[in-house]
């Protein structure tokens, strides 16, 4: 769990701006930015990192790319130096981000709390260890893990329970929907804080799920 105070609005405003000036700058110049000496100093410690790019008032689903790092293993401001790029150029279920593309994205980061494995004797009791608006899932069997960001089940008018949330991940690890009901498969569970633009290059709001 974070801190009460850790990572306030004007964190949120200061990696929000970077990601999108750090995008903006390579899609122009083809290189990544110089990260600022002021985002190396705070912001040091290791997190597991999604940056995630929405259409503005797109229809159904917005998404246009999101990469990110489940585990912490980098400084948090290199995570966002490498993934914000990446969301935009790399994710290959998506055609590239164009600078002139950037006017209608809204940027979101989420940093998470460390994974951790939901020990259970029977499946079901997923149904009481997980819940919906807090908790991120990762599925993970043999080679294969996939994570679902704890907004997922409620963004974008979606009103997922608990199974539902189960299936999509499993799905979106590359295993059948029901794989979570397999010994085999683990289930990790992880919180996020959020933060978000309202409109591209707009007021930036934070979203404390836990």
């Amino acid at each position: 769990m974070f801190k009460d105070k850790e990572f306030g609005l004007d964190d949120g405003k200061t990696l929000i701006k970077f990601a999108r000036e750090n995008i903006e700058h390579y899609l122009k110049t083809s290189q990544r930015m110089e990260v600022p000496s002021n985002i190396k100093n705070k912001y040091y410690d290791k997190y597991g990192v999604f940056v995630t790019l929405n259409e503005y008032n797109a229809e159904g689903n917005p998404l246009r790319g999101c990469i990110g790092y489940i585990e912490p293993v980098y400084p948090l401001y290199e995570v966002i130096h490498r993934v914000s790029i990446s969301s935009a150029v790399e994710d290959y279920r998506f055609n590239s981000v164009t600078f002139k593309d950037m006017d209608n994205i809204i940027i979101e980061i989420s940093i998470l709390t460390p994974p951790k494995l939901i020990e259970v004797m029977d499946p079901k009791e997923y149904f009481d260890k997980i819940v919906i608006g807090r908790d991120g899932l990762i599925a993970e069997k043999g080679m294969k893990r996939g994570l679902l960001l704890p907004q997922v089940p409620i963004d974008h008018g979606r009103n997922w329970d608990v199974e539902t949330f189960l299936k999509h991940t499993c799905n979106k690890t590359g295993l059948s929907e029901n794989a979570w009901k397999d010994k085999q498969t683990k289930i990790f569970s992880f919180q996020a804080i959020l933060f978000e633009e309202l409109k591209p290059r707009g007021e930036v709001v934070r979203k404390y799920l836990i």
